[in-house]
């Protein structure tokens, strides 16, 4: 069998890495900050490379640590599981979640009766309600959103990479005044989430048409109900190509599918960086990034 770095090391990496910071980490495995360094420091000799780039009071996974982290957690996890299991510690877990409906029913919902399986023991409270991220551990211990990036004081990470889109209904496309190409724009409503209030700006920058200004704006809460105003043919709703591919809408198309322009927002999983001690949210992360994210 081939030698392993000591368990020891591991913990301290993961730790580390969840948490964001020596100090925190150090605080949660009740180590000094120099202590715990060197065991990072160990884990990175044994595997000849730098799991860490070292910023001002922040620990920020290297590629390769990103790479380590998703193999090994979910190794670690079962280790706890069967621990849990020796010591009939089998009580329930429970995850307030904070989450985008549209997230919720396309990519989530659908997915947890594999989690289910995996975790019985963890239940999650699902909560759709705006501004989940003001909101962590407030009334919720996780979130989903939808952000060009994340506050650094949290933990976060991407979920997914994506193109922006320009979704209309496919009659669009035909009729006396057909759209054909995206200067046709300018006698069309486009619809804007909340959430997403630059994309259609940084579209057209990206297609070289920063003068071009659509008829009118509409503003939306909610991507459900974006999806069906486009489908029908009240506007063009500009989303992300995941949002159009997840709705299975015959009637709804990208309306120039040729262009893949990609967006300045993603999906982010964020929580508070002491949240990630805590085992719902932990498991459920590691779940989330070995089954639904697509980076």
């Amino acid at each position: 069998m081939r030698r392993l770095p000591p368990l020891t090391a591991i913990e301290a990496f993961v730790h580390v890495a969840r948490l964001g910071s020596v100090k925190a980490a150090a605080e949660e495995l009740a180590l000094s900050s120099p202590a715990l360094s060197r065991r990072v420091q160990a884990l990175e000799r044994f595997l000849g490379r730098n799991l860490f780039e070292r910023r001002h009071q922040a620990m920020v996974l290297s590629s390769d640590g990103e790479m380590l982290l998703n193999r090994i957690a979910p190794a670690l996890d079962a280790l706890t599981l069967a621990i849990d299991a020796t010591s009939g510690d089998t009580e329930v877990l429970r995850l307030r979640l904070g989450v985008l409906p549209l997230f919720a029913s396309q990519r989530l919902i659908g997915r947890l009766p594999e989690l289910r399986e995996k975790h019985p023991e963890l239940h999650i409270d699902i909560d759709t309600a705006a501004h989940a991220l003001s909101r962590l551990g407030e009334g919720v211990d996780a979130a989903i959103v939808l952000a060009r990036e994340v506050d650094v004081s949290l933990y976060s990470r991407r979920i997914d990479r994506d193109f922006a889109a320009a979704i209309g209904s496919r009659s669009m496309l035909e009729g006396r005044y057909p759209i054909t190409g995206p200067e046709d724009l300018a006698r069309t409503t486009i619809f804007l989430h909340r959430d997403m209030p630059e994309v259609f700006s940084s579209w057209r920058e990206a297609m070289g048409l920063s003068d071009l200004e659509p008829a009118a704006v509409d503003h939306f809460d909610s991507g459900q109900l974006m999806l069906e105003a486009a489908a029908q043919g009240l506007g063009v709703a500009f989303m992300l190509q995941g949002h159009l591919d997840g709705a299975h809408d015959a009637r709804l198309v990208n309306l120039f599918d040729s262009q893949k322009i990609e967006s300045p927002y993603s999906y982010w999983f964020a929580c508070r960086r002491p949240a990630l001690s805590n085992r719902a949210v932990r498991l459920f992360h590691d779940w989330l990034f070995s089954s639904v994210s697509t980076i």
